[in-house]
């Protein structure tokens, strides 16, 4: 499965971009992308700004990815445990 998330462009380098995911700041290769520019929103896939986006569909694309990390597993939520031996 290939996931892509939302990071917005902080600041354009050649070929690349400095871009923020949540507060975490990653540089990214824009050369899919020639067309962004500082505070665009964009997916990005392996290191790869694919697309712009605009900030609505980030903002809700997070809350769905913060929605899934958060969701306890079927284990979790029936109170099974693990043990060694």
């Amino acid at each position: 499965m290939c996931l892509a998330v939302p990071g917005k462009i902080i600041e354009l380098r050649e070929g690349s971009a400095l871009a923020d995911f949540q507060g975490n700041r990653v540089e990214v290769c824009t050369v899919l992308t020639p067309e962004v520019r500082a505070h665009d929103w964009v997916l990005v896939h392996a290191g790869f700004a694919i697309t712009r986006i605009d900030e609505d569909t980030a903002r809700q694309t997070w809350a769905y990815l913060n929605e899934m990390w958060h969701e306890p597993t079927s284990d979790e939520a029936s109170g099974a445990t693990h043990s060694e031996g």
